[in-house]
């Protein structure tokens, strides 16, 4: 009896310790039980990106999940959830005492908390704030941050952020996003029996997903089926009715990624303006500016007009390509193709090439707009030396290596005529070329330094110190299609939350940087590169303006050109600079040209073909003498192909008669004029 007595002592006492120190770090842990202010349910939502006509672009997410109001779930979604996970959720407030008693019974003997007795308020703190590790201590946390959940916020809300929270395997996180991936439809369209399985794969979604094991899946969706029937959510009819319906999943998708270099482009914008956070757990909704038609025409058509080469630089295909479109009148990006391959360096935005005779178009711009040159002037097309700031002297040379003689300002720039344009710029002094460029949208001119771009080779050729964006020339080209008006390129027009609540809203920006006169002559003088001179490639069938562009040794390939309604250019070249000859076939402008026609074509094929706007203050019609640029008689013995008609702003059209009128008509023929 004594050594009994004694037993008893003893076990009382340790009992009392371990009961002492237990209760002593329950203490502990109810003196650090959080404040309501730190209860704050905050869940990661997928942020969804559009086109401008409202199809999705891509999602971005580091879970996948589509916030659901509870308000929109019929009640077998609820009741589903609630029968297997918390049968007694509205009865407890945060703790089903007798589940969690069970829970301790049968794992404190382990010291740990395998088992589960967990209610859904205790497993939404456990996704929400704390880890997913089974301990006593993490099980006492999950307590405490239960009951403060319990305290701030109603039944229905606690539900609700719990149907939006748990995970179901392949990234899929909550109801809504459940609903979709293994059905196709929205959570408030589930039939009973796909409501179940749903939550039946929550316990343990790796084992019971409908994509990894079908059949168990539709077993555990029958033992939810019975537990709703147990504890009164439906009747014995529905769940046999439920239990007979044959499991139909969705197919499953694999996460494609459309338009990426555009989605970086427009990433990276999101972050700086609401951070990474935001962007990828915000459930923002984001409505841009691309139009995914035009994108896919664009990338056909740079796939196919480019010849596939492996190079060695990281097994990317050279040469590489990029293809930028936007609407002239207000700076909406239509299409960014930065590449092909799986980098993810943006060639339309963020290589910087020489951009060839594309430069040309400014200043011809500039000399146009200050009233120095007209369509009609004309040049000496010959062998010309030009003395450098440095001493040096340069010849230029045309592409052929031949010089044409007397010419007229249009005629230089159908024909790319380097050595006009050099005339052109020396006339005009280069500081005034790079002065319209900037005010046009150029802004990589070097200006400074022993190496700079105030020469007349940088701005008559392109051989520009940096070089320049596709995206900086599209802007600039944009300024002549739009009446000399500047766009700034945008990507994303709106952006909302899940609610629709509009966070950010672009408005368009514009500054007029040219007159109507002047963007309309050069507009007119570059449809002629298309119709008669080095764009031939890109005719498309309606009126169109545009430029070829080749650096030297044929290492970078332009065009950029445009409609009333849409500007475009295209750029390739090799990573690493080198001329383009593949398989013994050269390639160069004339293919960028291709490529653009065959962009625009598909691009504009459902939009109504119409001119360019005329504005007032010109006059047209003039005939003019090609040799000369002056007057023509009516009477003019001069052969037809050495007259024009020509338009000029008003004021600047010729005076002067040219003394060819009134010459025999032999003397105009070579041969006998000898």
């Amino acid at each position: 009896m004594k050594k009994r007595t004694a037993a008893v002592y003893i076990l009382v006492i340790v009992g009392s310790t371990l009961l002492g120190a237990f209760a002593g770090v329950v203490s502990a842990y109810l003196r650090s039980a959080p404040s309501l202010d730190q209860v704050n349910i905050r869940q990661s939502f997928t942020t969804y990106i559009y086109d401008i006509n409202g199809r999705l672009i891509t999602d971005l997410y580091t879970e996948n999940r589509i916030p659901v109001d509870i308000n929109e779930l019929p009640e077998h979604v609820k009741n589903a959830v609630i029968a297997i996970e918390d049968d007694e959720f509205y009865n407890h407030h945060g703790i089903n005492f007798i589940a969690f008693g069970r829970a301790i019974l049968v794992n404190l003997k382990e010291w740990s908390f395998s088992q589960g007795g967990g209610t859904i308020t205790m497993q939404l703190a456990r996704n929400v704030f704390l880890t997913q590790k089974k301990t006593i201590m993490r099980k006492l946390e999950e307590f405490l941050w239960a009951v403060q959940i319990e305290r701030k916020y109603s039944k229905d809300e606690i539900l609700e952020a719990y149907l939006n929270e748990f995970y179901l395997n392949h990234g899929i996180y909550g109801i809504e996003a459940g609903a979709r991936a293994f059905f196709g439809k929205p959570a408030k369209e589930l039939t009973l029996a796909e409501a179940a399985l749903i939550a039946g794969v929550i316990r343990w979604p790796t084992r019971y997903s409908p994509f990894v094991n079908p059949d168990i899946a539709v077993e555990r969706r029958n033992f939810v089926l019975s537990r709703m029937q147990e504890v009164g959510f439906i009747t014995a009819a529905e769940a046999e009715a439920a239990k007979a319906e044959p499991l139909v999943v969705a197919e499953r998708k694999t996460r494609q990624v459309q338009a990426r270099y555009f989605v970086d482009y427009v990433v990276g914008q999101l972050t700086d303006m609401f951070g990474e956070d935001m962007v990828f757990k915000g459930g923002l909704r984001v409505y841009t500016t691309l139009d995914l038609d035009m994108q896919h025409a664009a990338e056909k058509a740079l796939l196919e007009g480019l010849p596939v080469n492996k190079s060695n630089q990281g097994n990317l295909t050279q040469p590489q390509g990029a293809v930028l479109a936007m609407v002239p009148q207000t700076g909406e990006i239509r299409v960014m193709v930065g590449g092909r391959g799986e980098d993810s360096f943006n060639r339309s935005v963020q290589a910087l090439r020489s951009p060839g005779s594309a430069i040309k178009v400014f200043p011809y711009t500039a000399g146009i707009d200050s009233g120095k040159l007209t369509p009609a002037t004309v040049y000496m097309d010959e062998p010309t030396e030009f003395k450098l700031i440095t001493g040096e002297v340069w010849k230029p040379q045309n592409y052929y290596g031949t010089f044409s003689g007397a010419v007229t300002v249009r005629e230089a720039l159908e024909e790319s005529l380097n050595v006009v344009a050099a005339k052109v710029v020396e006339e005009l002094g280069p500081q005034t070329v790079i002065d319209y460029a900037k005010r046009m949208g150029i802004t990589t001119f070097v200006e400074q330094g022993r190496v700079n771009d105030l020469g007349l080779a940088p701005l008559a050729l392109g051989g520009m110190t940096k070089g320049v964006s596709l995206l900086e020339m599209v802007t600039a080209y944009g300024v002549l299609a739009n009446q000399g008006i500047k766009a700034e390129p945008f990507a994303i027009w709106r952006v909302t939350d899940a609610n629709g609540k509009v966070l950010y809203e672009q408005t368009p920006r514009y500054q007029v940087v040219l007159s109507e006169q002047t963007s309309y002559i050069m507009t007119d003088m570059l449809r002629g590169v298309i119709e008669r001179g080095t764009g031939k490639n890109a005719k498309i069938g309606r009126p169109a303006a545009g430029k070829t562009g080749t650096h030297s040794d044929y290492q970078d390939a332009w065009f950029v050109g445009y409609t009333p309604d849409l500007v475009a250019g295209v750029w390739f070249g090799e990573d690493t600079p080198k001329g383009m000859i593949y398989q013994g076939v050269m390639y160069g402008s004339w293919n960028a040209a291709t490529i653009w026609g065959n962009f625009m074509k598909e691009a504009l094929k459902n939009t109504p073909v119409r001119d360019f706007p005329k504005p007032p203050g010109l006059v047209e019609g003039i005939m003019i003498d090609t040799e000369t640029g002056l007057l023509v008689t009516d009477n003019c013995n001069l052969p037809r192909e050495e007259i024009r008609s020509e338009i000029f702003i008003a004021g600047t059209e010729p005076t002067e008669y040219s003394p060819r009128c009134s010459q025999p008509w032999w003397q105009s023929i070579p041969f006998l004029s000898n």
